[in-house]
């Protein structure tokens, strides 16, 4: 199972790093998302089983002491997320190289507890002026959640050098194709 490789972005809400990371996922199939657990409730039109598992707080509990998480977090007060073991085996199974899009303490987690079978990308913003600007261009938060999410942002970034590679995301062209050759360098393809 040593071969078994698995790639770990985050970065601060705005950056684009989910852009970054469709793009790579499209030019490359061995590339597999790595589907959440969450103790919340689905928005939207998300599916269990795409977007994320949805577990009742009582199943995420069970399944926290049945050692089926290979590691979980309170991200919110009464929401917890995590990474199911069986969510490992059954893209490893594949032959495939797992991604990781998640929050940056999960992100560290997952890379001390994978060491150099891990990849940490953390993806930057050109600066937390484009940052805003581009969270304020979305259209999708109310000016203080806006506020709130370049707050948690300053925070991030000052986590950035615990990563093994940063990308600064000021031109999407550049740096997926950055993204790529640090991708493909760590696996070898």
């Amino acid at each position: 199972m040593n071969e078994n490789k698995l790639i770990i972005f985050s970065a601060p809400s705005g950056s684009g790093k989910t852009t970054i990371v469709h793009q790579l996922m499209e030019k490359y199939p061995w590339l597999e998302f790595s589907v959440s657990a969450t103790s919340r409730a689905p928005r939207g039109a998300e599916q269990n089983g795409k977007d994320y598992h949805f577990l009742s707080a009582d199943e995420f509990e069970a399944a926290i002491s049945e050692d089926k998480f290979v590691e979980w977090e309170e991200v919110y007060a009464g929401t917890k997320y995590g990474t199911l073991r069986s969510e490992l085996e059954r893209i490893w199974a594949k032959g495939n190289t797992i991604l990781f899009d998640v929050d940056v303490k999960g992100g560290l987690r997952l890379k001390s507890i994978f060491g150099d079978r891990a990849l940490a990308i953390f993806v930057m913003p050109p600066s937390v002026e484009e940052l805003r600007r581009r969270l304020v261009g979305r259209a999708t938060d109310a000016p203080e959640v806006i506020e709130k999410r370049v707050a948690k942002a300053e925070t991030e970034i000052s986590y950035a050098e615990q990563f093994d590679k940063i990308i600064i995301n000021d031109i999407l062209e550049e740096a997926v194709a950055q993204t790529e050759k640090t991708i493909l360098e760590f696996t070898n393809r």
